[in-house]
Formats: C-alpha cells, sequence, structure tokens
C-alpha cells in the first residue's frame, strides 16, 4: 500500500442537520495524498452527506473543514472545490441524459472551450474511459438517455478524472460500482490503485466489503452520523467491519437452504428471450428464487421486462424492483409512504376512497421490516439516502399482493446488513410460494438463488440449478462460446 504523505483535507467536528435529523455529529476525518481510503457504514449513516460538504454541495452547520492548513468552511462551495483539485462521482449521477457523451463532459469542463471544443471533449472523454475502462464500447456521440445504467456509470466516472489545465488532487467515488459488473468493477478498481499509486487521492464509498478490503489503504466506519472506527484496511476482516458497522447481519453460514421445486411444478414463467436463437426459455417455477448472471447489458433486464409486459397481457400480478431508481423507481415528487402504497391502492379502500389510515399503517410496517430510515414516512423520497430509496422500492413490491416479484440488480447502494436482512426477507417470501426472478451483478447474491441462467448477447447460454453453481462456470459462460 501507499506510504502516507499529509493531510490533504480534514474535517474537525463537522456537523450537518436536516431540521431534526442529524445526519452528521463532530466528524473528525483525513484524507492524505496518495491514498485510497474507505468509508463505509450502514445506509443513512452519513456518509454521502459528508461527502457533498467536501465536493462542496452541502454546507456544514459548524466545526472545521482544512484544505492543507486551511479551513475553508465558510467560503467553501463547489467552484472553491474543484479549485482545490476536488471532484466527486456521486451515486446518484448528474448526467444531462438529451445531451451526448462529449457535451456532458464540456458541461463539467469549462476549460474545453473556442473553436473546436466538441473535437477537443470527445478526445478527452475517450482517452478517459480507455484509460479506465479498456474495450468499453462508448462513442463519444452517444446520447447520455439511450446508453444502459452501467454505461452511464461509466461515463461518469471517466468524466471526473477528465482535467484540461485544472489540479485533480482528489476524486470521491460514491458507490461507484454499484451498476457495473464484476469484470468492469475490477478495471475500475484497478485504476484507482494506479490513481493513487501516482500521488491521487481516492475517497472510496461501497458496501461491497471486498473491494473496500482489497483497494483501500485506510477505512474508516461511520455510524449514526459519526465516524466511530479508523484503521489500517489490513487490520480489519469482513466479520470486523460488519462489526464495527453495528450490523445485526448474519453470516452467510447461516443461509436458508433451499431445496428444489422444479419437480412436478408448472413454471409460472417460461419466457424464452427476445434474442434467443434456441428454443431455450428462462423458466420459474412456484415458490422458487431463480437467477439472471452474465455481464451487464446481455439481455437479463430486457428479460424482465419482457416477463412483466407478459405478465400484465395474461393479468397476472407482478411487481419490478427497478434497479434505475431515477429514471423507472421513485416518484419524486411523493413522500416514502406514497412511494410505498402505490401498487397497494386497491386493497386499501374504504369504499370508493383510499383509507389514509390503513395507507400510513402499510407504510409504517415496511418501514420497520425494510429498516427505512427516516423520521416521518410523510417526508419526501427524496429526503432518503440513495440505499434507503432502494429499500423503499422493495417495500413496494413486497407489500402488494403480487405473486411475481422481478428485481432488476435492485441491491445497489445498499448496506451489507440490509442486504442481508433483505436476503432472509426474500427467503421467507419464497417458502409462501411467490416466485422472483433476480437479476444480480454481485456474483455472491447467486448463492441466494434456486436456478441461474447465464446471459450473454442477449441470450441465456447456461442453464444450472444452484448446486452446480461456480464463480468459474459463470464467468467463462460470460465471455466464451459454450459448446453445443
Amino acid at each position: 500500500m501507499t506510504t502516507l504523505q499529509h493531510a490533504l483535507v480534514t474535517f474537525k467536528g463537522a456537523g450537518k442537520s436536516f431540521g431534526a435529523v442529524r445526519a452528521l455529529c463532530e466528524v473528525d476525518l483525513s484524507v492524505q495524498a496518495g491514498e485510497c481510503l474507505g468509508l463505509i457504514g450502514h445506509n443513512g449513516a452519513g456518509k454521502s452527506t459528508l461527502m457533498q460538504v467536501l465536493a462542496g454541495t452541502l454546507e456544514a452547520d459548524c466545526g472545521a473543514l482544512l484544505v492543507g492548513d486551511e479551513d475553508v468552511r465558510s467560503s467553501y462551495g463547489v467552484h472553491v472545490a474543484r479549485k482545490h483539485g476536488i471532484r466527486c462521482v456521486f451515486q446518484e449521477l448528474s448526467l444531462c441524459p438529451n445531451l451526448s457523451v462529449a457535451e456532458n463532459t464540456r458541461l463539467m469542463s469549462p476549460a474545453i472551450r473556442g473553436w473546436g471544443w466538441r473535437r477537443k471533449a470527445k478526445a478527452l472523454i475517450e482517452a478517459s474511459l480507455d484509460e479506465i475502462f479498456p474495450g468499453h464500447d462508448i462513442q463519444a456521440d452517444d446520447i447520455v438517455a439511450e446508453l444502459p445504467i452501467g454505461k452511464r456509470q461509466m461515463v461518469e466516472i471517466a468524466r471526473a478524472f477528465v482535467r484540461v489545465d485544472e489540479r485533480l488532487d482528489l476524486v470521491i467515488l460514491d458507490e461507484p460500482t454499484s451498476s457495473l459488473d464484476s469484470r468492469v468493477a475490477e478495471q475500475l478498481l484497478q485504476f484507482v490503485r494506479r490513481f493513487v499509486g501516482i500521488g491521487g487521492s481516492i475517497v472510496l464509498i461501497s458496501h461491497i466489503l471486498g473491494e473496500m478490503l482489497d483497494t483501500c489503504d485506510r477505512i474508516a466506519v461511520m455510524r449514526d452520523g459519526r465516524v466511530v472506527e479508523t484503521r489500517a484496511a489490513n487490520d480489519f476482516t469482513h466479520s470486523s467491519l460488519v462489526e464495527c458497522m453495528g450490523s445485526a447481519a448474519k453470516e452467510a453460514a447461516e443461509q436458508q437452504v433451499f431445496i428444489s421445486r422444479r419437480i412436478n411444478s408448472t413454471p409460472v414463467v417460461a419466457q424464452r428471450p427476445a434474442r434467443q436463437a434456441n428454443a431455450q426459455t428462462v423458466d420459474a417455477h412456484p415458490g422458487e428464487i431463480v437467477g439472471l448472471a452474465g455481464l451487464a447489458g446481455h439481455g437479463q433486464s430486457q428479460l424482465l421486462i419482457q416477463v412483466l409486459r407478459q405478465s400484465i397481457a395474461s393479468g397476472r400480478r407482478a411487481a419490478l424492483v427497478a434497479g434505475d431508481r431515477q429514471s423507472d423507481g421513485v416518484f419524486a415528487m411523493w413522500s416514502i409512504a406514497e412511494n410505498i402504497t402505490i401498487s397497494s391502492l386497491g386493497h386499501l379502500k374504504r369504499g370508493a376512497l383510499i383509507d389514509p389510515d390503513a395507507e400510513q399503517a402499510m407504510a409504517e410496517e415496511w418501514q420497520k421490516r425494510m429498516g427505512i430510515r427516516t423520521p416521518d414516512m410523510r417526508n419526501p423520497i427524496l429526503s432518503l439516502s440513495g440505499g434507503n430509496q432502494q429499500k423503499a422500492l422493495f417495500a413496494r413490491a413486497l407489500a402488494s399482493r403480487s405473486d411475481l416479484i422481478l428485481m432488476d440488480d435492485p441491491m445497489r447502494g445498499v448496506d451489507i446488513g440490509t442486504k442481508r436482512e433483505v436476503y432472509s426477507i426474500i427467503a421467507q417470501e419464497a417458502a409462501k410460494g411467490r416466485t422472483f426472478i433476480w437479476y444480480t451483478t454481485e456474483l455472491e447474491e447467486l448463492d441466494y438463488c434456486d436456478h441461474i441462467y447465464v446471459f450473454r448477447d442477449g441470450q441465456a447460454v447456461l442453464d444450472l440449478p444452484r448446486s452446480e453453481l461456480s464463480e468459474e462456470q459463470i464467468l467463462r459462460c460470460s465471455f466464451e462460446e459454450q459448446p453445443a
């Protein structure tokens, strides 16, 4: 790991409140020059709030923010942060969807100007993408809205490392791999170590413990708005990190053992992928959890949409937990409670009208069950952290009476404790006869599935029970043609 030199930025007693909610409380933390600092904690622990203060998009209420030896809190903002070489890639993407990749690059780099600016922007963003994500297949003229979420995440990251006559000392990466498959995520993490190796600094926020332990020099653990532990990464283990986070997560050994439900049962779903060249179908039986694996963007999400449309057309109740919550998930102008209960309004009526007491009771029940961190379920959905928004989308699907739940990589940005609690809820609901089809970019989540289909180029290329699952098989089928 890199030898630490001096503090690039330092928080001393930083605090931030939103009304009655104390988001940050007396935070002391420094980021050293030439290190990757990991920041971890449960959803709502204050990680993103702290980084928004560092990026200049939020102002701390108290305490000091030192850049070098200078306290800049009173005059700090995005422009000051950028002047000091500090940039941030937030979990919620900030790209303008109607503009091209090159045009989005120009928006964040005003030094790209004058005659031929578009050609210069193209060259810069393509060079950044090539360096971080070799083989990315993204064109500078691509319109952002037409890119899948994983490639949008790649553009957002690459754009943060574009510089034109500017300093670039520190980049904050907030859940940067949440939409990336394992191959692309590994490319990014390798680049992070190269960037740190030449003296740059990274703050990495991730709920994937292996990424933190393998990539970071130090890890700071946050809980309830405070930094409760900071150690060298190699002084932590998976279990000690979970313990520091205060999570009640269960170990993998405590996972429920699934029994094959394919014997003597008729599938509730038998869907042939739209680009499938042979007769292979994706089958899901009552009470079964079916996993969809493979590299991101290879037809898994499209299969879920096919199943959803077919279910709606046939009158079957089905619910979708969207992975891209900004575009397909939350109703941004509604409350948390309204976002959860929207799929269940038909069962919350008293006469011709919605019973507000029943609606509130349902929202509070699922707040407790999913651990949604908010003082009031009537607050706007966007008042929640990204991970808590995702919990609300899960609650919406599970609170409905749908017997088929479709999940489009739904655990993005959710902390490990909550993940395992949700896994347990999924297993409980499956045991009651509900069927789940689950696309995930996290290989370890396939261990919770009964049956797995691996996708490549829009087709299901491997069909195997969980008992035959291996990471080597998944990766080989994701990249190579298999013998007939």
